[in-house]
């Protein structure tokens, strides 16, 4: 997949418009043409890049989905060595971004994730599974006090706060995304330490 740095491909720029005007007006209130239109061709052009607007829904949210699992197995082998402390808040930067950065594949997957076919929603699940156990891990080995039960609570607390976002209005009354961001990680590591009996 391309990076930050790189020009979007026709196809993801579809994805991100798809994902924008889902969150905005809802799966069922938004037509290939407007999709197409966002991105600057027609609505049967875009079936050549998808075969319908199931197949966007389905790929945005498969896609982040396992694009998380993936960067958080990349930030785990790239601390290789470094204190479990250090992991995790590698951990809460990697998803600090994301919420910050694509604020509507969030609203989209608290809306539109039960419109998934079986398959689909069964590897959406599947692949949050694997991340929350990830964390866990790196959880536990951070906060040693936490049993296995009370690190995932947490854990699921700490995703609840991180995704948040969507809800603290548009970027540009936020306070800066710096500022947001660290105040994101520092409420994160509180609740982790709250939740240990540490702080």
């Amino acid at each position: 997949m391309a990076t930050r740095t790189d020009a979007p491909t026709r196809r993801e720029q579809i994805l991100k418009e798809a994902a924008r005007l889902f969150a905005e007006r809802g799966f069922h209130g938004v037509g290939v043409d407007e999709i197409g239109a966002a991105v600057g061709i027609s609505g049967p052009g875009l079936y050549r890049h998808f075969p319908g607007k199931d197949a966007m829904l389905a790929e945005l949210l498969v896609g982040i989905s396992g694009q998380l699992l993936t960067g958080a197995k990349r930030r785990l082998a790239e601390a290789d060595g470094e204190g479990p402390g250090t992991v995790l808040d590698s951990l809460i930067e990697g998803h600090i971004d994301f919420a910050l950065d694509d604020r509507p594949l969030i609203t989209l997957h608290d809306r539109e994730l039960d419109r998934l076919r079986d398959s689909d929603r069964k590897l959406v699940r599947q692949l949050q599974r694997q991340y929350v156990e990830l964390w866990v891990d790196v959880v536990r080995k951070a906060y040693p006090a936490l049993t296995e039960p009370s690190a995932r609570s947490a854990v699921h607390s700490v995703f609840g706060l991180l995704n948040s976002t969507p809800h603290l209005g548009r970027p540009g009354a936020l306070p800066g995304r710096g500022t947001t961001a660290e105040l994101l990680h520092r409420m994160a590591r509180g609740a982790f330490g709250a939740a240990s009996g540490s702080d």
